[in-house]
């Protein structure tokens, strides 16, 4: 769905935003710290309930607020409002849909699919298995009905089987219903997982030539126990190690996404630019196979889009945004490298972030951008 209005109070050093975004691309300018990140971060919020450059939602509140209100308005017949608001004096994230308060995370995810390309998205090639899964699990819980619940079946399970195994002395008849637990519900989200990523595949790898050539480049699901041997199997054979070592050292909370360049990982042969092209590649993806699969748009999020690309790359980029038709927000502090790739046809609204005497950033429309066309 897209967002045709977006209203931000007391967002970190944002100033009062009430603004109708366009239903294309969003370009975001404005010089280092004037607040075009912190943007990108309210809808990151909206749609993950959390921030991308916090864990405490406390801080990204503005020195001088005592809460944040992000708001959106999804477009649709009839339009679905959206907002999460969080008090410095509470823990918890306010979260309201259609006007009704709602208690459950999953139901903001579901109701604006997004996907963020910045910095941190690095981790996908680099970072540990942790970041991968919850790629993968995105894109299962977006598309495979079903999968949220048998995830927090398996969670709780889990739970319960570590809680036994650190205890001096374990309950037998306990451990054994957890395990037979973890087992029927870890099977169910495995299954769910291969059925995604045979979907998946194919759409990443047409999405990733569109952006760079590398064939040999491949993705490789590891479900997080021995492919030969049932859960149950594992389980039960690992009690004594787990026990020793105070948790399940087996199950679908192991499970990675390896991403490989031949026979070695692609973080250690790609450069900063091709490895950009393909964490974009894999985002971008997510979102086309998403709406190839339930209808349903995702929106963009592209923090710093010249950085780490060239001239043609950003315009491949570009162009592959282009085709999409999707609506996404888009950051720079360089005008000219934002503007310059986009064909006259596409969508586009520029609103530059300025500072205001205050310090606080103010978004400002731009008019009219002009175009060099090819």
């Amino acid at each position: 769905m897209l967002i045709d209005r977006l209203a931000f109070t007391g967002l970190r050093n944002l100033g009062m935003l009430d603004f109708t975004p366009s239903s294309g691309i969003n370009l975001i300018v404005g010089r280092n710290g004037s607040g075009k990140t912190s943007l990108l971060e309210g809808l990151h919020i909206l749609g993950m309930g959390r921030s991308f450059r916090t864990r405490q939602l406390k801080h990204a509140i503005a020195h001088d607020a005592e809460e944040m209100t992000l708001f959106a308005r999804l477009a649709g017949e009839p339009p679905l409002p959206i907002g999460v608001r969080r008090a410095r004096a509470l823990a918890e994230l306010e979260m309201r849909m259609g006007g009704e308060r709602v208690s459950r995370l999953a139901q903001l995810i579901e109701a604006l699919p997004l996907q963020l390309v910045n910095p941190d998205a690095f981790r996908l090639l680099e970072g540990p298995p942790a970041g991968r899964r919850e790629f993968l699990d995105w894109g299962v819980f977006h598309v495979k009905h079903g999968f949220y619940d048998a995830w927090r079946r398996a969670k709780r399970a889990l739970k319960h089987r570590n809680a036994l195994l650190r205890h001096g002395r374990m309950d037998a008849n306990s451990l054994a219903a957890w395990e037979q637990e973890l087992a029927l519900w870890g099977e169910r989200v495995d299954n769910l997982r291969r059925e995604w990523m045979a979907s998946f595949v194919p759409v990443f790898e047409e999405t990733l030539a569109r952006l760079i050539e590398l064939p040999e480049l491949r993705l490789r699901y590891s479900r997080g126990w021995d492919k030969q041997r049932s859960l149950q199997e594992v389980l039960e054979q690992g009690r004594s190690a787990d026990q020793q070592m105070g948790f399940t050292q087996n199950g679908p909370q192991r499970a990675d996404l390896r991403i490989r360049l031949g026979r070695r990982p692609a973080v250690e042969v790609l450069s900063r630019g091709q490895q950009k092209l393909v964490v974009s590649a894999l985002k971008l993806a997510q979102g086309r196979l998403l709406e190839l699969t339930t209808g349903r748009s995702c929106l963009y999020l592209v923090d710093d889009l010249p950085a780490e690309l060239d001239a043609e790359h950003r315009r491949v980029f570009c162009r592959l945004l282009e085709s999409m038709r999707c609506q996404a927000f888009i950051t720079s502090v360089e005008h000219d490298a934002l503007v310059g790739p986009w064909q006259s046809h596409t969508p586009l609204a520029m609103f530059h972030v300025k500072q205001a005497s205050s310090g606080a950033g103010q978004l400002v429309p731009q008019a009219q951008i002009d175009f060099t066309t090819e």
